[in-house]
């Protein structure tokens, strides 16, 4: 099984971050709130490594069928496996809000994202990084 490891997590997430920040600086705006959407996917699968007390997170290959329930893009099933949903509840709500509306799907979307939902989810993205 290919786990990415803890460090490998933290490392994607914060590279994703300033992919986003570079993308929104162009004005590639879809860009940008797309690639930060998977800056936040990263975080939450490093804090459920570090909560369940794993070394990576489980990947494809042998033996990984029994991990099928975390191979997952869904921000809610990720937040409730990572332990920190209470804390997030109920001290960044506004920020979760914004994260919640981002989904993998969207780089099939023609709804094109505006300079603000961009900042925002950048924004929201760098502040639950830092308790993620």
């Amino acid at each position: 099984m290919d786990n990415l490891t803890i460090e490998d997590l933290e490392n994607l997430s914060k590279q994703r971050l300033k992919d986003a920040e570079v993308l929104y600086a162009a004005g590639r705006y879809d860009g940008a709130f797309y690639i930060c959407g998977y800056a936040v996917e990263l975080a939450l699968k490093k804090k459920i490594c570090i909560t369940l007390g794993w070394d990576g997170y489980p990947g494809r290959g042998k033996g990984s069928e029994k991990y099928k329930s975390f191979k997952t893009h869904k921000f809610e099933d990720l937040l409730h496996f990572s332990g920190v949903e209470k804390k997030i509840n109920k001290q960044f709500l506004s920020e979760w809000s914004i994260v919640m509306k981002w989904d993998p799907e969207i780089r099939y979307s023609s709804k094109k994202q505006t300079d603000g939902d961009a900042e925002n989810l950048i924004n929201s993205a760098k502040i639950l990084l830092k308790c993620l």
